[in-house]
Formats: structure tokens, C-alpha cells, sequence
């Protein structure tokens, strides 16, 4: 027997309905997944690379100021994961981005210097003060490029250190660009870990770039998860402080050193009584005092009483 329904019962069976969402709605745990942007590796790995390059910091704040022989200051400001595309777009134009083999892996990384930072580095590395007069949007010559290449070699060396810990990689430069679109080793969709370090010289601050695939990255999680695990596990503070004491009562040769210019075999083989050698370096500049034949203080030359001696400034590396 059919019958037809009333306005109020079909009333009632929305209301009814309508009544239980709230309860449906709590079990819904969909989120919106995004094809352009797969999430390759996992947080903890990302907190790995995270350390690792926290690392590579502080040993690059040592060795370009020994390098340079200026004072700078290096900060780690984000490692994330982004599309290459994104990566791209992130950067200035023009720039220096060079392409970095990863031998014995498959593919290549990326590793860029904001202009703000390439021509103080030139005008320091040609014996100048590092304090440009103009701001220099310009690209790169070839010349440049070449009187950078120890800059360079001496990122990736560091950069290699770093890694080491985790596996072997030899980062060494395949191609060196002034546009970042004109850098097309990747496809665009493709994930990559990008690391964003900040570079202070003087009154300029720019920003120095790398990125690397992610399913190169991916491919290291068992050496991440080893090293992760033999690193929680080295040792407990008492052992620590127990080592610290034995160790206590050790003498460091200590040796700060003023070194000066070059000179021709033949200029030295020619001097005589008189002659006037011209270091051309100001004894104000900054000093690095060396334990054992390591960098670990950076300071400046002052006078005590008749002596000369070397007032202790920022410590390197963040450790004794």
C-alpha cells in the first residue's frame, strides 16, 4: 500500500539528516594532495640535512675568512623542500648559478651567489676593501669567473666535509650561468631540497642558494637513519666531562701570524742592506689565531705595553 508523504514528514527526514553531520564530519581526515609538489622524503630526514649544513656553516665562516682575510658572519636561514621551478623563481637575475656534479650519483645539484656578494668578494680578492661605491646588476665575465673558481672550490670542499659524515660525494663544478632559466638540469616539477644560507662581508648581505634532488636524497635514508642512530648514541655528558678533564691539563701551540705579500725569487736573491720591502697591509686588519695548526679565533693586533699582542675576538667553528 503507497501512500504520499506529507510536507512536515519530508521536513522531519532533512532535519534528521542534517542533524547527524556533525558526527560524519569528525572521521574525515582527506587532505588536498598537491601532484606538482610530492613529498619525497620524511620530516626526520629533513632535520638530518637540517644539522648537516648547520655544520658546513660553521666550518665555511672559518675557512672563507682565511681565505678572504675579512671578518663575515654565515647563518643558516631555511632548509626546505620545493619544486624546482619555485626554486628557480626565488632567485635574482641576474646571478651566478653554477651546476654541481654528485659523483658517483646520477644528476646534478645547483649552487647560486646573489650578486651582493660576488662583487665585494671580486673587489677583495683584487686587494681592495670590499665597500663597492655603486650597486652592480651586471652579469659576470668570464675573467670573474675564473678569479672565483677558488671561491668556489673552496664552498664545495666544505660542502664535501659536511657530507661525509653521511656518504662520499664529490661536488665538483660542471657549468657556471648568469640566469637562473638558462639552468634547465632538472624538470621543472621535480623536488628539490633547497638550503638558503645568509652571507654578510662588511655592510653587504646576500644570500648564497643550493639545491639538490630530492630522489638523490631519498636514495641516502638508510645513511641518514645510521648515522642519525650512531650520533644519539656516542655518548652521555659524563663520559664527556670525563674526557674534558684528562684533556685539561694539555698544552696547544698557540700562533697568530702576520703574513704578507708574495715576492719574486729573483726580487728576494736582490735585496741588499737598505732596501725597503713594502707588506702594504694595515695593522689593524683582522687576525687569525691558530691550536695545533687549526683556526679557532679570529681577533686584531693590539699593544701591551712595549709587546705586541693578539686580543681574542669571535670563536670558530663554535667549539674549542
Amino acid at each position: 500500500m503507497s501512500r504520499q508523504l506529507t510536507q512536515e514528514e519530508i521536513d522531519a527526514v532533512f532535519q534528521n539528516t542534517q542533524g547527524r553531520r556533525p558526527e560524519t564530519q569528525g572521521s574525515r581526515r582527506a587532505v588536498p594532495f598537491d601532484f606538482r609538489r610530492p613529498d619525497r622524503i620524511a620530516k626526520s630526514q629533513l632535520r638530518a640535512i637540517h644539522q648537516l649544513h648547520d655544520s658546513f656553516v660553521r666550518s665555511l665562516v672559518s675557512s672563507l675568512s682565511a681565505y678572504l682575510r675579512t671578518y663575515l658572519i654565515v647563518n643558516l636561514v631555511s632548509v626546505e623542500q620545493l619544486s624546482y621551478a619555485e626554486f628557480l623563481e626565488c632567485l635574482p637575475s641576474p646571478t651566478c648559478i653554477a651546476s654541481i656534479s654528485l659523483k658517483p650519483y646520477d644528476g646534478n645539484a645547483v649552487l647560486e651567489l646573489n650578486s651582493s656578494l660576488i662583487f665585494p668578494i671580486l673587489e677583495i680578492l683584487l686587494g681592495g676593501d670590499g665597500k663597492l661605491q655603486f650597486s652592480s646588476q651586471r652579469e659576470i665575465t668570464e675573467i670573474e669567473q675564473v678569479l672565483l673558481d677558488g671561491l668556489f672550490r673552496i664552498i664545495l670542499r666544505d660542502l664535501g666535509e659536511a657530507w661525509r659524515f653521511v656518504t662520499l660525494i664529490d661536488f665538483a663544478i660542471d657549468t657556471i650561468e648568469t640566469e637562473p632559466q638558462f639552468l634547465q638540469i632538472l624538470a621543472p616539477t621535480e623536488a628539490v631540497v633547497a638550503v638558503a644560507i645568509e652571507i654578510r662581508i662588511g655592510d653587504s648581505i646576500g644570500m648564497m642558494n643550493i639545491a639538490m634532488p630530492s630522489i638523490i636524497i631519498k636514495m641516502m635514508r638508510q645513511k641518514f637513519d645510521q648515522q642519525w642512530s650512531l650520533r644519539k648514541s656516542v655518548s652521555t655528558e659524563g663520559e664527556q666531562a670525563r674526557v674534558l678533564d684528562l684533556i685539561r691539563p694539555s698544552l696547544l701551540n698557540s700562533e697568530v701570524l702576520l703574513t704578507g705579500p708574495q715576492l719574486l725569487l729573483r726580487d728576494l736573491v736582490n735585496l741588499e742592506c737598505g732596501d725597503v720591502v713594502s707588506f702594504e697591509y694595515p695593522a689593524n686588519r683582522a687576525l687569525t689565531m691558530t691550536l695545533n695548526g687549526k683556526e679557532k679565533f679570529n681577533g686584531e693586533m693590539v699593544a701591551s705595553g712595549r709587546r705586541a699582542a693578539f686580543r681574542v675576538g669571535q670563536q670558530l667553528q663554535g667549539r674549542l
